[in-house]
């Protein structure tokens, strides 16, 4: 398997049941230097470690990633480059049936918005579901943080996009 590639499910969550059963809760904030169509160039502080990520467009739920740990002190100026336009969020993680779910509770502008994910070894990857996972978001990029970076939870309220596409 290719270390580069993502494939990855996306779902909103329907409790806090989560909360109750995550190893770890991790804080993070993070921009977008470049955000087209092709590809996201992001930067993350995820509690006290920094990351450059690059991310390929998306094709079903696959995509190609690649993710270098940068210095701290760098990742913090880079986000003074995003405009002001960062997503604050904490990412409790889930081991669920020998598969390991992050679960994103959103802060700021999108409070309220918790949204769960699930990397798989391949498309057609077997996984069950915990009981908090609603429904799937997975091919709605309205649902991509790159996206979600400027919108409100409101704009997501009454949303009536892509419905179980995947």
């Amino acid at each position: 398997m290719n270390n580069n590639i993502e494939i990855e499910r996306k779902f909103l969550v329907n409790d806090e049941s989560y909360k109750d059963l995550a190893s770890s809760v991790h804080k993070i904030a993070q921009g977008y230097l470049s955000d087209s169509k092709n590809a996201t160039v992001r930067i993350r502080i995820l509690d006290d470690k920094a990351y450059l990520t690059v991310k390929g467009l998306t094709t079903g739920i696959t995509r190609k990633e690649y993710e270098y740990q940068i210095p701290i002190e760098d990742a913090e100026e880079m986000l003074k480059m995003c405009g002001g336009k960062l997503i604050e969020k904490y990412r409790y993680i889930v081991k669920h049936d020998g598969m390991i779910w992050e679960i994103d509770e959103f802060k700021g502008m999108l409070e309220g918005l918790v949204i769960a994910e699930i990397e798989l070894q391949s498309e057609g990857s077997e996984y069950n579901k915990p009981s908090f996972i609603g429904l799937e978001v997975s091919g709605d990029p309205v649902y991509y943080n790159s996206n979600l970076i400027n919108l409100k939870y409101e704009d997501l309220r009454n949303y009536k996009g892509i419905k179980n596409s995947i």
